[in-house]
């Protein structure tokens, strides 16, 4: 079960591929400056995967008009997902949780997922300036999508 609203988000450092080399990502660089919207998902180069990430980049402007930055995690690695942005258009900060300890302290590490091992789930979390979650959402399946209406009204509120 995903951490709940209310509860103090786990803080993280992840690795992301950038134009510089590797970079760290920290949740609590956005405390007290911005909301967050972390948002998992199971493995890059999957389909579902990418139209999430591609049509969250085309709208990464509606999220900043709501004060919000946008980070999105899988257990991939950082070049695997620096690949994948590139040949997609991605435009997200993509942060690699390789050990899986960030989607495990969230709650939404699947054991399983079609027998390649564990992954993250797909889901979505809304945390305040503050650093408490304001939203929380891991779908049904990998397959289905985050309700990105409802991750709007919590940033808007």
């Amino acid at each position: 079960m995903p951490i709940s609203v209310g509860s103090k988000a786990p803080d993280f450092t992840l690795k992301s591929k950038t134009a510089a080399g590797i970079a760290d990502i920290k949740l609590s660089d956005n405390f007290g400056k911005k909301q967050t919207v972390v948002l998992f998902f199971p493995l890059a180069f999957t389909s579902v995967c990418t139209q999430e990430m591609c049509d969250t980049s085309g709208g990464l402007g509606e999220y900043e008009s709501l004060g919000a930055d946008v980070i999105a995690i899988s257990v991939d690695s950082p070049f695997a997902q620096e690949a994948w942005a590139k040949a997609n258009g991605i435009k997200l900060r993509l942060a690699s949780d390789l050990n899986k300890t960030t989607a495990a302290a969230y709650g939404v590490l699947l054991d399983d997922l079609l027998g390649l091992g564990s992954t993250a789930a797909r889901a979505a979390f809304v945390i305040g300036k503050d650093g408490v979650v304001k939203y929380a959402e891991q779908t049904p399946t990998p397959k289905d999508l985050p309700n990105f209406a409802a991750i709007k009204a919590a940033l808007a509120k």
